[in-house]
């Protein structure tokens, strides 16, 4: 049921947490499994958030397993089906967890169902692809090797910005790998790094490389152009939208910038707190509004229209930390 929630919460609030999602072929998104996304990793959770919510089909993902440390962590990332793997320097006590998560993987394999894992299984905020684990390699051949018709599909994910609500984000797919195109009868070293290979010379189409301090070629790449006539027409609204909305912006702003501002996680931190966070904002102004004697049909109209005031901010502000 929590699931369910938030996955509807997020599609209502996508356009509100990005100003412009494109993706190169968006019939992928109505996929069912057994498919195996294997992505890169820039923005923490949020790309757990960005994919789960654009896929038609519920998504799994992998997350790594400190996060689970504490009992109720563990609970609430179970129910938001995300399950852990331990890398070394997490506890080589703790990796016997990885072959339960796999063999979990496997059987939603076999119900057709779609999992995420982060091949990379690092997460930096960079326009930069790194060098592959062996974790996606083995799980895809502990699939086949079951009897799973799996279908492996890179995914690059491309932010324009990693500390601005509103960006632009660009979603590329590749080239499925199969298990036909893997020497599953030679030795795990070479099978596995015949897959990692293949999986990297895809991957590399589709993660844009971007060196820090490029802003031209970030601009170019991930810049979405903003006509003058609509940044004219919708101006009015997006002041009123940004300072009705920054009672709620600023405080969670400042808390998580306090709290996560020197790590990978502020923009994930942020953009969960406010898609979190919103719902009872609305709330709040339905009952202010009832309070000073509004009647409910202008309240819940005022209440419905804040969305678009917040959406119209979106549109015309910055895509860029440099701008």
């Amino acid at each position: 049921m929590l699931y369910q929630g938030l996955k509807l919460a997020s599609r209502l609030a996508i356009n509100l947490l990005f100003r412009d999602i494109r993706i190169n072929n968006p019939a992928i998104l109505e996929l069912k499994g057994p498919i195996l996304l294997a992505a890169n990793h820039p923005n923490s959770f949020l790309d757990s958030i960005l994919i789960d919510t654009l896929f038609r089909e519920p998504v799994w993902a992998l997350a790594r397993g400190d996060a689970f440390n504490k009992k109720w962590h563990a609970r609430l990332l179970r129910s938001l089906r995300i399950f852990p793997v331990y890398r070394n320097s997490e506890g080589v006590e703790n990796l016997h967890v990885n072959y339960q998560t796999f063999d979990t993987c496997v059987e939603l394999f076999k119900q057709n169902q779609i999992v995420t894992i982060y091949s990379e299984a690092l997460c930096v905020n960079e326009w930069h692809l790194r060098n592959l684990k062996k974790g996606t390699a083995r799980l895809a051949i502990q699939a086949w090797e079951a009897g799973v018709p799996l279908t492996v599909l890179p995914v690059g994910i491309n932010y324009s910005s990693f500390r601005t609500i509103g960006k632009n984000v660009h979603i590329n797919f590749g080239e499925p790998i199969t298990a036909e195109k893997i020497p599953l009868s030679k030795s795990d070293g070479h099978r596995h790094q015949h897959f990692n290979q293949c999986l990297q010379e895809e991957l590399k189409k589709l993660v844009y490389e971007i060196a820090p301090g490029d802003t031209a070629r970030l601009e170019q790449m991930l810049g979405s152009p903003v006509h003058k006539l609509e940044k004219l027409l919708l101006f009015p609204f997006a002041v009123v939208g940004k300072i009705i909305h920054l009672p709620i912006y600023y405080p969670l702003q400042q808390y998580t910038l306090k709290n996560f501002g020197e790590t990978g996680h502020y923009d994930s931190v942020l953009s969960a707190l406010l898609l979190l966070a919103y719902p009872f904002y609305l709330l709040l102004i339905l009952l202010i509004l009832l309070t000073i004697g509004a009647s409910f049909l202008t309240a819940l109209l005022t209440i419905a229209g804040l969305p678009l005031f917040a959406w119209c901010h979106v549109r015309t502000k910055k895509q860029f930390d440099f701008q």
